[in-house]
């Protein structure tokens, strides 16, 4: 029997703490240490779990999180997806276009494609990992039918074709929370719903499209045993209200935005997560600019309770181990 933790207690611990432990998206890195490829990652449970594992017990984080690959649901419905060694698999080409497409789109059972991988990983991951929360990642309701309809058409649908986005963003809706309950059943205590599509829209299309189904998997799965933290790495400022109301119990933003006014815009008593770029600075610097721009984050964030350092969005596989070991030491350096 798999123990349950008290998330809430949790979260208001790790909000609380005067020592700001960081929660970034990071499981994909873990491949350079034991020596393996994306794709020999994301097709094997126990590669997945023995990934989140050197992880853990390399860097102090808040928590676990599974691999953030947004195909995964997107292919359990059918799409087809590209694989590579070294980048995170992405879909190729969209399967609905029109109203009949909508209609016909079968929802798929927990278990189609990778999910039952990445299902049966977070119960691996349970065993391996027991001195921290294990979080499941998910894509959001919009960004998955955004992959499904392809990006630029959904965005156009959404203004000349609602229904046939609806009848999309319905199916998407029940199966990612069959899915997300499924991870909880797995022994997951939360999940990272990654809806950064929605970071594309204006406040009212947001609302109606992208953050009313958030909210629905969020009424769904989300209690003291199991929390839902909301990541949008879009332009997130305009959405705030409409992505509050979604009830999450944290929110994870990216670098398009400056977490200095995010944290002016959202209540003090909501943990805010964020926003170190992945693909400027994890990626693309060194252990100095990373380091510099790490303090940068954490002194915009000052006398903010509620704001917990991490990466802006999921760290990209091959990122030099070196950076990431340079961001944890900032955050413990600020912390002293």
């Amino acid at each position: 029997m798999v123990l349950k933790m008290n998330m809430y207690k949790w979260i208001e611990d790790l909000k609380n703490s005067p020592y700001k432990k960081p929660l970034p998206i990071l499981s994909f890195p873990g491949i350079q240490l034991i020596n393996m490829t994306v794709k020999e990652m994301i097709v094997s449970a126990e590669n997945q779990a023995q990934c989140m594992k050197v992880i853990a017990d390399k860097f102090d984080c808040a928590a676990s999180v599974s691999l953030m690959d947004l195909s995964v649901e997107a292919e359990a419905f059918g799409s087809t997806i590209k694989f590579s060694d070294d980048e995170v698999p992405t879909v190729i080409r969209s399967i609905v276009e029109t109203k009949e497409d909508a209609e016909g789109l079968k929802v798929p059972e927990v278990g189609d494609g990778r999910t039952g991988v990445c299902t049966q990983a977070i119960e691996i991951a349970k065993k391996l990992i027991t001195d921290r929360p294990i979080l499941a990642g998910v894509i959001g309701p919009y960004s998955l039918s955004g992959r499904l309809m392809d990006m630029t058409e959904i965005m156009v649908k959404c203004l000349i074709a609602p229904e046939i986005t609806h009848i999309v963003l319905s199916k998407a809706t029940k199966f990612i929370t069959e899915y997300s309950l499924a991870m909880k059943v797995a022994g997951a205590d939360g999940i990272v719903i990654a809806e950064p599509a929605a970071g594309l829209l204006s406040p009212d299309i947001c609302e109606e499209f992208s953050s009313k189904y958030v909210k629905k998997i969020v009424d769904a799965v989300q209690d003291e045993n199991f929390i839902v933290i909301y990541h949008n790495c879009g332009n997130t400022v305009p959405l705030i209200d409409s992505i509050i109301g979604i009830g999450a119990i944290a929110y994870h933003f990216g670098d398009a935005v400056d977490i200095g006014r995010i944290l002016e815009k959202i209540p003090s008593d909501i943990p805010v997560l964020g926003n170190l770029s992945p693909a400027e600075h994890f990626r693309g610097g060194t252990p100095q600019s990373v380091a510099i721009a790490t303090n940068k984050m954490l002194i915009k964030a000052k006398g903010y309770k509620n704001y917990i350092p991490s990466s802006g969005c999921d760290i990209p596989p091959l990122t030099a181990i070196e950076n990431i070991e340079a961001f944890f030491a900032a955050v413990k350096g600020h912390n002293n």
